[in-house]
């Protein structure tokens, strides 16, 4: 079987190009689609284009009647619920909304009031302006721009020559694209953490692609397909521990921020 592969392979390289082809273009639809019907090309969360967060202190699991209760009694809002987590135990739970109005939080904090038996004075609330939100988006897409450049540049630099350096640069661009993309099927929201997940990926993605063209272009001992599956291998063990690293902390890790790291991550790999 492993013989019919390398023979698909080695015979229809072209052809199989179709598929990540295929993944960018659908890549683009999705985020297309996603900037049209929302505004944005991903779900930003809170630290990203501002909002509030009210939490308290708890050990009883309730996120759910309060998700349903709360986006019933505000239909208009974004509200997300979810749970603070220390050693595996639920210590609190936050609710995060794009309220950013004095008016706007004070309902909002009566409302979880009424629904948890809390006075309003144990509930604690932080908020972000929707300015400050932008500006540290905009900071952040400028640094994942910039260390692509720098990439770019090292890549270049390295290789002397134009046809390993694209294809290093586009490999780490396609990366990023349909990460993005599943990422937003997902319905999850994207943090500041998030972002240096997405800087992580530019990482991994060319520490593959160089393995690769460097086995490919600088070293001339057996044929081109040996070079390419000896770079193969090793590239391959590396993601294939990385991933089951990153599994673990996805199953057992409680931190959202360190869990939505890990998740982009994940989805990063697998798509290199």
């Amino acid at each position: 079987m492993l013989d019919s592969i390398k023979h698909t392979y080695e015979t229809q390289y072209k052809k199989l190009l179709l598929i990540p082809i295929l993944l960018v273009v659908l890549a683009f639809v999705q985020i297309g689609m996603q900037t049209a019907t929302t505004g944005d090309f991903v779900n930003k969360g809170i630290t990203l284009k501002g909002g509030s967060t009210i939490s308290f202190p708890t050990s009883t699991n309730t996120i759910d009647s309060l998700q349903s209760s709360l986006s019933a009694q505000f239909p208009q809002a974004d509200i997300t619920v979810r749970s603070i987590s220390s050693a595996g135990r639920i210590t609190g739970i936050a609710i995060d909304s794009d309220a950013q109005e004095t008016t706007e939080i004070n309902v909002l904090l009566a409302a979880v009031a009424r629904q948890t038996g809390l006075s309003q004075d144990t509930l604690s609330v932080e908020v972000v302006g929707s300015s400050l939100g932008d500006s540290f988006f905009t900071q952040t897409i400028t640094a994942l721009l910039v260390a692509f450049l720098l990439m770019g540049i090292v890549v270049f630099l390295y290789f002397r020559t134009v046809v390993p350096s694209l294809t290093v640069i586009a490999s780490a661009f396609s990366d990023i694209v349909v990460t993005l993309a599943i990422f937003n099927l997902t319905g999850m929201k994207l943090s500041s953490a998030g972002i240096a997940a997405f800087l992580m990926i530019i990482g991994y993605s060319v520490d593959t692609d160089i393995l690769l063209n460097t086995r490919l272009v600088k070293r001339k001992d057996g044929t081109p397909p040996e070079r390419v599956y000896n770079a193969m291998r090793t590239g391959l063990t590396m993601t294939v521990t990385t991933l089951i690293a990153i599994l673990v902390s996805i199953i057992f890790v409680q931190s959202e921020i360190v869990k939505q790291i890990m998740i982009i991550l994940f989805i990063g790999l697998l798509v290199d």
